[in-house]
C-alpha cells in the first residue's frame, strides 16, 4: 500500500500548480459508474473488501447482551467507514465512496426498522439521513486511525 501511495502522491513529485490526478480512485469510480451497484458489492471493487453486514444476526445478538439497539447502526456505520477507508488514499476518497453507498444504506436501514418495529414512512427517512450524516463524520473524525489499522502507517500526506 505504501508503494501505491508513493506512486499516487510523489510519482512525479508535485510542484506548485501542476495537475493531481488519481488513476485508481478514478478506476473504481468508473467501474461502479459503469456496472452499478453490483460493482461496488460483487465485482471487482467489492473483492477488495468486506461488504456484507447481518442486521438481523446483529440485531439478535444486541438483544441476547441486552444492549441499546443502536448499536447495530453504530456497527454498520464504522464498518461502512472501514470499507471506504480501506479503498481510499485520503479522507476526501473515503467521502466520495460514501456517496455511492446509498443503496445499501438504505437497504440496512429498512431491515433494521423491520427488526425493530413497525417503523412510519417518516422515521425511516429520518434514519436514512441521520446515518449518512454519522457515516461522514465518523470519516471525517476517524479516518487517519482506521488508515493506520489498516495499512500499518498514517496516510501519506
Amino acid at each position: 500500500e505504501y508503494d501505491n501511495a508513493k506512486k499516487t502522491y510523489f510519482s512525479p513529485q508535485p510542484h506548485e500548480g501542476s495537475l493531481f490526478t488519481n488513476p485508481d480512485l478514478a478506476d473504481t469510480l468508473e467501474r461502479i459508474g459503469q456496472k452499478g451497484r453490483d460493482e461496488f458489492y460483487k465485482g471487482e471493487t467489492a473483492r477488495t473488501m468486506d461488504t456484507y453486514f447481518d442486521i438481523k444476526s446483529t440485531y439478535t445478538d444486541t438483544v441476547v447482551r441486552g444492549v441499546s439497539t443502536k448499536e447495530i447502526l453504530e456497527r454498520s456505520i464504522a464498518q461502512h467507514a472501514y470499507m471506504c477507508t480501506e479503498n481510499s488514499e485520503d479522507v476526501y476518497d473515503a467521502l466520495t465512496l460514501a456517496k455511492l453507498l446509498g443503496d445499501d444504506i438504505d437497504y440496512r436501514i429498512e431491515k433494521y426498522a423491520k427488526c425493530i418495529s413497525k417503523s412510519t414512512y417518516n422515521f425511516i427517512s429520518w434514519l436514512k439521513d441521520d446515518y449518512r450524516l454519522k457515516l461522514r463524520s465518523h470519516l471525517r473524525e476517524n479516518f487517519d486511525a482506521i488508515y493506520e489499522e489498516i495499512h500499518g502507517h498514517a496516510p501519506v500526506e
